[in-house]
């Protein structure tokens, strides 16, 4: 009877990818407690820092207790969309650190899962949680950072009315072409005492328009009542004769303003979904180089920046298992160090997108993208 060859590849169990239902739910709750503390934690101090900063300014002018708490409760959100994505990877790090300490990672590889599968649930939660910092981008924070600064400019101001960022609106087009003031911005009627100015392509003043009342038609464009139109000299100095009329009209194509887009600009970036700064730059002919690199730059960072929380995952599991014999501090301060790093590259390049000097796209995605691949790679790597 001939003897059969052995090899080494003999002894391994096949790669194992189904639903394993035992193990994952048990990954599962741990990782969950694991993210629910460091939540609470990062959740505690930043709550901390807004009593710190503002409780004074809350006191001095005698607010309510429940106006604070409704105050703190509105920054929530914003806190919450900045934390997550280190929340996520310190969970992660911490909970395959503890499974790493524990020879229960070297378990579940030698009884067929590759490192990816072991993670299979964190990737889960990874995935929800990046779906909820997006709606926190896109939705919520636009909307309780503006109720909480109204609220607070409510509370510490004396005798002050709520600012309107509507009222007294100034707004310079994005070719630098046109200048617009109003005395009475209301997005849904009619604008109020407009002045209208023009500018030449070498910056000399064309002409300037008055108007009691200024309509604008998605069809027509901008029509002006009760007004007057003063053309300027050639060199923008001399006003020439004024012309008073009870209607004039103007299209689309001299003049491409809309309301919406006129009021976005008077909002902070960081209030603007990614939708209404991509459809600004969409909807305005000749826009600034200047003015659409910023906008595309803070477009594709927003886009990319809510999957740091599933890119945290990528980095996290195999950081963790790669030091589960060197203890759980040794994984802590490498991921503390792989976020701030992030960070960093990630906003020097929004800086470098902002000035012009890189592409916005490249300034937006790349940090994600390259973080993401080398997580993908170091799991590849550790599967085989």
């Amino acid at each position: 009877m001939s003897k059969k060859k052995f090899s080494r590849k003999d002894h391994l169990l096949p790669r194992r990818n189904g639903i394993l239902p035992t193990l994952d739910l048990y990954i599962f709750r741990e990782f969950m407690i694991y993210l629910s503390i460091l939540l609470l934690v990062f959740i505690t101090l930043f709550v901390l820092g807004d009593v710190f900063n503002d409780l004074a300014d809350f006191l001095d002018k005698e607010t309510s207790v429940k106006q604070i708490i409704y105050y703190l409760v509105l920054k929530l959100p914003g806190n919450i969309r900045f934390i997550l994505p280190i929340t996520v990877l310190l969970g992660c790090m911490w909970t395959m650190a503890i499974f790493g300490k524990n020879m229960e990672v070297t378990a579940m590889r030698s009884s067929g899962l590759s490192l990816f599968r072991c993670g299979g649930s964190i990737f889960v939660v990874g995935l929800i949680v990046t779906g909820i910092n997006i709606w926190f981008n896109e939705a919520l924070v636009p909307y309780t950072e503006r109720e909480a600064e109204i609220l607070k400019f409510f509370a510490t101001e004396e005798g002050g009315t709520v600012p309107d960022p509507q009222q007294m609106l100034t707004f310079r087009s994005f070719d630098k072409r046109r200048t617009w003031l109003f005395k009475s911005f209301n997005l849904h009627k009619d604008q109020q005492d407009v002045v209208l100015k023009r500018y030449r392509g070498d910056k000399t003043l064309d002409w300037e328009i008055t108007a009691k009342i200024a309509s604008y038609s998605e069809k027509d464009g901008w029509t002006f009542f009760n007004g007057s139109y003063t053309p300027y000299s050639r060199d923008g100095l001399m006003p020439k004769s004024t012309e008073y009329f009870k209607k004039l009209a103007k299209d689309k194509q001299e003049i491409p303003e809309i309301p919406e887009n006129i009021l976005n600009t008077v909002k902070s970036k960081d209030e603007l979904p990614s939708w209404v700064i991509w459809r600004m730059v969409k909807n305005t002919r000749d826009m600034a180089p200047r003015c659409k690199a910023i906008l595309m730059s803070i477009f594709y960072y927003r886009l990319a920046f809510p999957w740091s929380c599933f890119l945290a995952v990528f980095l996290g599991i195999p950081l963790a298992t790669k030091n589960e014999r060197s203890g759980i501090m040794l994984s802590i301060v490498v991921a503390i160090a792989v976020i701030v790093v992030y960070i960093i590259i990630s906003q020097f390049l929004l800086i470098l997108g902002k000035q012009g000097l890189m592409h916005p796209a490249m300034a937006g995605l790349f940090p994600t993208v390259a973080f993401f691949v080398y997580g993908w790679y170091t799991v590849i790597r550790k599967h085989n």
